[in-house]
């Protein structure tokens, strides 16, 4: 017999977390962690749009620390579960990612726009959830337990998004997308 996905216990607006309690489906937690969800999404819809090997794998692997993540949030944090942990090495690969690519890349000397590319676009769209997650996990943290290595790797998510995307139009061969603010009086 085959396993049904729906169970009809959220059908009164609320969820269980790891640990059997139960929160309304508005509930910050379940905000947080819904958000980390769409981000790991919106990644491998950037991993399936890139044909680079090597950034492929990244990507795999931060989806794989972003499922982590979303446990994490997902469990209550008045119980002592066995939840998976972000580690330190979790955001220094993150960093090392980050200074292998500037070293690549031009000095940065003006505003970026996402575009150029529907692939940079894609990466911009997951930097911009990501920013979005972690604004939700801080807010959650000012009233419940949070790990810190989720801020911290949300943080450092979203500055890898961002070189990444600039990587991405340099390796896809087209020009960044400069902001060009009007002039006074224009």
């Amino acid at each position: 017999m085959a396993i049904r996905i729906y169970t009809k216990t959220g059908d009164k607006g609320d969820t269980s977390l790891f640990g059997g309690k139960r929160l309304p489906k508005s509930h910050l937690r379940i905000e947080t962690y819904g958000t980390v969800d769409e981000l790991n999404s919106f990644i491998g819809v950037l991993r399936d749009s890139t044909e680079s090997k090597p950034i492929r794998s990244m990507l795999k692997e931060i989806q794989d620390r972003l499922f982590t993540l979303g446990a994490n949030l997902a469990s209550d944090p008045e119980k002592p579960l066995a939840t998976p942990d972000i580690l330190d090495s979790d955001i220094e690969a993150l960093e090392n990612a980050i200074d292998e690519m500037t070293e690549q890349l031009p000095p940065l000397k003006n505003f970026i726009l996402p575009g150029g590319h529907t692939t940079v676009s894609f990466c911009h769209v997951a930097r911009c959830v990501c920013r979005r997650a972690e604004r939700l996990a801080v807010a959650l943290m000012q009233e419940e337990p949070v790990d810190e290595q989720i801020i911290r790797y949300l943080n450092r998510l979203s500055d890898y998004l961002f070189v990444l995307a600039r990587q991405l139009s340099k390796d896809l061969g087209v020009e960044e997308v400069i902001w060009q603010p009007r002039k006074s009086g224009a």
